[in-house]
């Protein structure tokens, strides 16, 4: 028995194949043109193209489209499918893998750099998971026979979220035979960085080992189709389990350390770390030595000495660089054709994901106020004298920051169980007309353990001790609020017993559940079948109509311990109700310079009612979406689109209901310190009283903290997208296509939070009240973190985002006669503009060919992956395929000479070079049924950029970008696949 296709549009899937298999097209490719298919099939295999609802003979698109095929999975040894579409320069690194301390264990993808929520996932054609709560791990990337990105607003044919485009993973859901497929792999480097190992050796760290191999991946997935009732029929089933070993940041030169300038002008790195230490810090907050940041002395004796950065610890080594994971995922896609009236079809897909992120020892962070005694047992006698004065050994009560790192680090467990089903009925009711109406149901449940947290209701039972008849006892045991309290010893480095550690520690719980219901209903026609149609044209005017309702809900919550550590629960419900239609005429078809000339139009209207019941809150608002496009071959060489959206997109249950809550974030107070960078005049603005001026500690390791949450007066974005291309296919060099496209996408009312890092620079920079006015600072001490201190950044609409470019995708075969066959196939992106106008009316910023701070993770200017593959003759069908990956240099955002932008500059991160990587890949069919594959992913072992981890903004982890540059070293795979 062999693998095939059900015949209902055999003939679209041997076109499909011929696209993009090894031996004839390029893995990544435009859409084809017209011209490109040499497809005559009957009407039943009709299909709709990703961006529009028309059903179509072919794969021709006026949007700009571009497909990659599973061959490309499997030359890049990808068991994600988000590691794929990174590499490719439409995209910008996303929630992944490489992000640990803060990850929800979930990975996404980020179309033009608008951000996650602005991209609509589907599979196969819908929707994939609630927009709050997707997670591409939910793909199972052994059944991806394709996948279509679909640059600009698709919110007239798909609706909301649809604002930089969609992305449609097209599985393989009607197997006929058994397909089994499995691949390891590993990571290999030699930390041989000189530099870094100097950094690391003056601070006496221990150095990264010389070569590694590790953080190994396996990958099992079958599948097993069968056709019945002579092809009417289809039943496919699948089942895969994917694991991937924790790396963490000690084993990689690069992360060794957390890295830090030397000086303000930032000449150099230097090894630095956190001020929440091994020994132990107090930034006294009352008393009579108030304001004085002190530190145990290291010779573990019960001494307070100044504290300097000499005390500053390391909190790097223990942190993952790649987070563990276990996946499970199964399913099944069935179908059955009654008659030509109508196909029944349903799907059930499943994913157990569990990951664990680990990150630093806990401690008894700085921003928390903790009361001691004077009496407690442990002080020493000069220590009582500095933090009590004349109340030394008394009841008298002091308040202080401690700082107190201790040994056990940090877990989170992460569990996601997603279930999507969905049933329906397709099928043609009269001539030159169909229908699908579809039921979908996702469910997305989601626990989150974090273990090894200090307690702080538990640390300062501990830390309230008196001596009772000699022995150090907590206040808690002699009133009977906590029997089980164990005091400490704070005041000397090393000095907790290991019986009372584990007493301040407690785990805490919280847990979501998110669903999405949708029931849609859609009608094609084409009215060519009834003469409609143009006379000029050699096909009827093409009409699609429909309906949807969509629903989707949040419920989350948290035990105990998550409250009191801050987390508040959430609720909401969303629902929608549209109509849309869709209308395209063909004009002209074969005339001189006329060879096709198309128009498409199509529009939208959506009801959106938002309620939460634990509030009683309730909101409408409605939104009108439409498009326009026009495709014109003159020739067979050559065809020209352009279109034009108006897109929308809704605000998601998180944005309009998320629970306010604080959570940290990558900042530098310019108030703090000894000498502060900013003003004293200006950072009164911020809050900062004169007696506070010079003495507000810093935020710890460059963290500060933000507030940040739902808004529910937030409205919907809207967005209008132009794109205009051509797509060359000479008939003279007939294995040559050549795609450019220009988009131009704007953002308005964009749904967003004013970025703290750009709070800071512009109240520092420009003393602007709507900026200055975003600080909370902790009335007591002044500080930017904690419980008490932090800056604004809920959720708001805020001014505009806009972004343009050019896209290049081309193909070319060479036939080399005896020798085989070379492809070429480069896609690549230059982007034109990225601008931010945080406020309307205020100006705006642009990050294009920066990188840090406010612009966060790097935009270059030109990105590209250009794959050569060698196709071998010979009947084992051998390729050898060399991707080239390169991204153009980026420029530290604070140098720019932008307002917006300006702050603290870094002479040694000013610039990350241009990076090229290099990837080496093989396939060999050894029989009929076998196929096995090798390759290693940046085979040169190319060290990712060190950059100072206060430039470091959003996904940024150990000292660089996991996401945009390759982190691990080299990435060594091999796999087979097994059909029969």
């Amino acid at each position: 028995m062999t693998i095939r296709n059900s015949r209902r549009g055999a003939a679209l899937a041997a076109s499909v194949s011929a696209l993009l298999s090894t031996s004839a097209y390029a893995q990544i490719a435009a859409a084809p043109t017209t011209a490109e298919q040499t497809v005559a099939t009957p009407e039943s295999s009709d299909i709709v193209v990703t961006g529009t609802r028309i059903k179509r003979r072919d794969l021709t698109s006026n949007s700009p489209l571009t497909m990659v095929g599973e061959a490309e999975i499997r030359y890049q040894g990808a068991t994600s499918v988000e590691s794929v579409l990174n590499k490719l320069p439409q995209f910008t690194a996303d929630a992944n893998e490489n992000v640990s301390n803060g990850s929800d264990g979930t990975s996404n993808i980020n179309l033009r750099n608008l951000g996650s929520g602005r991209v609509l996932i589907l599979l196969n054609g819908q929707r994939m998971l609630p927009q709050q709560a997707i997670d591409v791990n939910f793909v199972p990337s052994s059944l991806v026979q394709r996948i279509d990105v679909v640059t600009g607003g698709a919110s007239a044919v798909y609706g909301s979220d649809a604002l930089s485009g969609v992305v449609n993973f097209v599985l393989r859901d009607n197997l006929d035979g058994v397909r089994i497929d499995a691949q390891s792999s590993v990571n290999q480097h030699d930390n041989g960085n000189g530099y870094l190992h100097g950094l690391v050796n003056s601070k006496g760290y221990p150095q990264a080992p010389g070569t590694v191999f590790d953080g190994g991946k396996t990958d099992i997935n079958a599948s097993f189709g069968k056709n019945f009732a002579d092809g009417r029929g289809n039943v496919t089933v699948y089942g895969g389990y994917r694991t991937s070993q924790p790396v963490t940041q000690d084993s990689r030169d690069v992360s060794a350390c957390a890295l830090d300038p030397v000086d303000d002008a930032g000449t150099n790195l230097k090894c630095g770390g956190s001020s929440n230490n091994a020994y132990g810090l107090f930034t006294l907050l009352t008393g009579p030595n108030k304001g004085k940041t002190l530190d145990n002395t290291k010779d573990g004796k019960h001494t307070w000495v100044p504290y300097d950065s000499s005390f500053a610890y390391n909190y790097s080594p223990t942190n993952y660089f790649q987070r563990s994971d276990t996946r499970y995922t199964a399913g099944a896609f069935a179908k059955f054709k009654l008659s030509s009236l109508a196909e029944i079809y349903s799907s059930f897909m499943y994913m157990n994901d569990r990951t664990f992120s680990q990150a630093a020892p806990s401690a008894l962070f700085q921003g928390t106020t903790f009361t001691i005694p004077c009496n407690n047992p442990f002080l020493s006698a000069s220590q009582a004298t500095t933090l009590c004065g004349a109340a030394a050994g008394t009841a008298q009560t002091e308040d202080t920051f401690i700082g107190l790192r201790l040994t056990t680090p940090r877990r989170d467990d992460l569990r996601h169980e997603d279930f999507r089903y969905t049933a329906g009925v397709r099928g043609s009711f009269a001539k030159g007309f169909s229908y699908d109406v579809n039921y979908l149901r996702s469910l997305v449940r989601y626990n989150e353990t974090y273990m090894n947290n200090v307690d702080n209701v538990k640390a300062q039972r501990a830390l309230n001790v008196v001596n009772v008849n000699g022995t150090p006892t907590c206040q808690s045991v002699i009133d009977g609020t906590d029997k089980t309290c164990l005091p400490i010893d704070v005041f000397a480095a090393g000095a907790i017993s290991a019986t009372a550690l584990p007493y301040l520690f407690s785990n805490s719980s919280t847990q979501s559940r998110n669903t999405q219901t949708v029931v849609s209903g859609t009608i094609n026609g084409d009215l060519g079948q009834y003469g409609i149609q143009i006379p000029w044209a050699d096909r009827g005017i093409g009409i699609a109509l429909g309906a949807e309702h969509r629903r989707e809900t949040l419920s989350a919550s948290g035990d105990a311990i998550a409250i009191q550590n801050g987390y508040v629960g959430s609720d909401g419900t969303i629902t929608v109700n549209e109509s849309y239609g869709e209308l395209e005429i063909p004009i002209l078809s074969n005339l001189p310079f006329a060879k096709a000339l198309t128009i498409n139009g199509g529009a939208r209207y959506s009801t959106y009612h938002n309620q939460q019941d634990s509030t009683g809150f309730k909101s409408d608002f409605h939104a009108l979406t439409y498009k326009g496009e026009l495709s014109w071959a003159p020739s067979s060489d050559l065809r020209l689109r352009a279109s034009y959206n108006h897109a929308f997109r809704a605000p998601n249950i998180s944005e309009l209901f998320g629970a306010v809550s604080l959570g940290n974030v990558t900042a530098t107070d310019p108030c703090a310190g000894s000498s502060p960078a900013a003003s004293l005049t200006v950072c009164q603005r911020t809050g900062v009283t004169a007696a506070q001026y010079g003495n507000i500690p810093e935020c710890p390791a460059g963290v500060c903290v933000q507030q940040y949450g739902g808004n529910r007066d937030v409205k919907p974005e809207q967005a209008d997208t132009y794109t205009i291309g051509l797509v060359l296919t000479p008939r003279m060099l007939r294995t040559f296509t050549l795609s450019l496209d220009y988009f131009n996408i704007k953002v308005t009312d964009y749904i967003s939070t004013i970025s703290p890092s750009l709070t800071i620079s512009q109240c520092a920079s420009t003393g602007d009240p709507y900026y200055c006015g975003l600080f909370h600072r902790d009335p007591r001490s002044g500080v930017l973190f904690g419980n008490n201190g932090y800056v604004v950044g809920t959720t708001i609409n805020t001014g505009s985002l806009q972004t343009s470019g050019l896209d290049i995708t081309s193909s070319y075969t060479l036939d080399l006669n005896r020798f085989g066959k070379v492809n070429l196939d480069l896609v690549g992106t230059f982007l034109l503009d990225l601008s931010t106008e945080p406020l309307p009316g205020l100006g705006t910023y642009n990050c294009k060919g920066l990188y840090g701070y406010t612009c966060g993770e790097p935009s270059p200017t030109w990105r590209h992956q250009l794959r050569t593959t060698w196709m071998i003759p010979g009947k084992e069908k051998a390729t050898l395929s060399l991707a080239w990956r390169y991204l153009d240099s980026v420029k530290l955002s604070s140098l720019s000479d932008n307002a917006f932008l300006n702050g603290q500059g870094s002479i040694i991160n000013s610039k990350i070079p241009a990076y090229s990587y290099f990837d080496l890949a093989t396939t060999v069919n050894f029989t009929k049924g076998l196929t096995l594959r090798a390759g290693v992913n940046n085979l040169l072992d190319k060290d990712p950029p060190a950059i100072a981890q206060g430039i470091l903004a959003s996904f940024g982890n150990g000292n660089t970008y996991p996401g945009v540059y390759d982190p691990l070293g080299r990435t060594i795979f091999v796999g087979a696949t097994v059909a029969f």
